[in-house]
């Protein structure tokens, strides 16, 4: 008789054109931040159909502040829309959520994408589009992993969940949110884009606003004025110095030692000035630094907004006036190392060598926020990150490798059959 594994990886070979096809309808959407409902939508129809019960909420602006897993927004929520699938089973097994966000981030400049970033395009064994990496591909891999043990003839012993949040990108109150409301299992599995490796540790951020005031005047008077992008400029200059300072500290964190940049001060947004011929009055910066694990977030904010205020007091440039202010507007979350040893981590080394002839799953570490810290932080929930091949995520010309794809996904399903059980339907 055909054992269970073998009919799981049967089955995933059997459904995956239809994924491919799942998840170039779901890249078609345009799910920039408040604009995910109609994939939502989307997502939840098609989970019922597969005998889920979905949850349907918003994000919750009221946990800001008052939840520490909530982050500063600076939009409203009223179109900020999660769900979450759920699949109760009677068997007894350990529960799953599979965590997933729909959020992408703008395609920058269209016309320098080979196809348009919003229509999937299939060239040899990659699939395009925006999100189709980061993280479309992932979450439609933990549908299908599910779908494979249904085809296979089997049913979870275990409670399933399918989540598919927003604001990863941006705050990670849409994962907030849902652990918030209860949310949770037994160990949490979210498949972002690692190349087919364990997320071992990820860094804290924190994201925040800079604006500087200027005295706007005409060029024939270029000395009475004083331009607001220039001092941007030059504080951007000075944050290099804390930027230095930081990633100096990865001599004392084992897991980040070998990561040239750690902490990544990236300014993502600038906009200054009103006028091509005046010196400029204001100018916005938006932008992100990172930390290490362990590291409580409110004393790296306490840090920057020490750092910033000194610059101002003994920098001439600023002439000792508050001419910079400091606003938070994004994650400000802590970072997680993943506990070596887990059952939920020996289970995915076996599904992972089951799938990849016999290999064993590497590790490595992501300087980045990930939703997984979520869980693991407020909840000391197991959370394995852990997805598809993928490249230029966040850039121009964005893909996911299909034959890595497939790969996961009978991952997944493996995974999930071994951490939940499975019997027969």
């Amino acid at each position: 008789m055909t054992s269970a594994t073998d009919r799981i990886l049967a089955a995933v070979d059997h459904l995956f054109e239809r994924e491919v096809e799942f998840l170039e309808e779901l890249v078609r959407f345009r799910s920039l931040r408040n604009e995910e409902a109609a994939a939502q939508d989307f997502l939840a129809r098609e989970l019922e159909n597969r005998g889920f019960t979905v949850n349907r909420f918003r994000t919750d602006a009221s946990r800001i502040g008052e939840h520490p897993a909530f982050s500063p927004a600076t939009v409203a929520y009223d179109e900020s829309w999660n769900i979450v699938a759920c699949k109760a089973a009677a068997g007894g097994g350990r529960s799953l959520a599979f965590n997933s966000h729909v959020d992408v981030v703008p395609a920058g400049s269209p016309q320098r994408w080979r196809t348009p970033p919003f229509e999937p395009n299939r060239r040899g064994d990659w699939l395009y589009g925006r999100g189709a990496g980061d993280m479309k591909a992932g979450l439609v891999a933990s549908i299908f992993a599910i779908d494979a043990i249904a085809e296979a003839g089997l049913t979870v012993c275990g409670d399933v969940q399918v989540q598919s949040v927003v604001e990863e990108e941006i705050t990670g109150n849409g994962a907030a949110t849902a652990f918030a409301l209860g949310f949770t299992a037994d160990a949490v599995l979210s498949p972002e884009p690692t190349d087919e490796q364990l997320v071992r540790a990820n860094a804290g951020v924190i994201k925040f606003r800079l604006e500087t005031k200027g005295r706007p005047a005409h060029p024939r008077e270029p000395d009475s004025g004083q331009s607001a992008i220039d001092l941007m400029i030059r504080l951007i200059g000075r944050l290099r110095e804390l930027e230095c300072r930081w990633i100096a500290e990865r001599e004392n964190k084992p897991l980040f030692h070998n990561i040239a940049n750690p902490v990544a001060l990236t300014i993502g947004t600038i906009n200054g000035g009103d006028w091509i011929a005046s010196i400029p009055s204001d100018c916005v910066a938006d932008g992100r630094i990172g930390f290490y694990p362990g590291d409580d977030p409110k004393d790296r904010i306490a840090e920057f907004e020490a750092f910033v205020k000194h610059v101002q007091a003994e920098d001439p440039a600023f002439d000792g006036e508050p001419l910079v202010t400091l606003t938070w507007v994004g994650v400000t979350h802590a970072g997680y190392e993943l506990a070596e040893g887990t059952m939920a981590e020996a289970g995915l080394r076996t599904a992972h060598a089951i799938t990849h002839s016999g290999d064993a799953l590497p590790a490595y570490v992501m300087a980045c926020y990930l939703d997984a810290a979520i869980f693991s932080v407020h909840g000391n929930i197991p959370s394995l990150v852990y997805g598809p091949i993928a490249e230029n995520i966040h850039g121009i010309d964005e893909r996911v490798s299909l034959p890595s794809l497939r790969r996961v996904t009978k991952t997944l399903a493996l995974f999930a059959a071994d951490w939940c059980g499975v019997m027969e339907a």
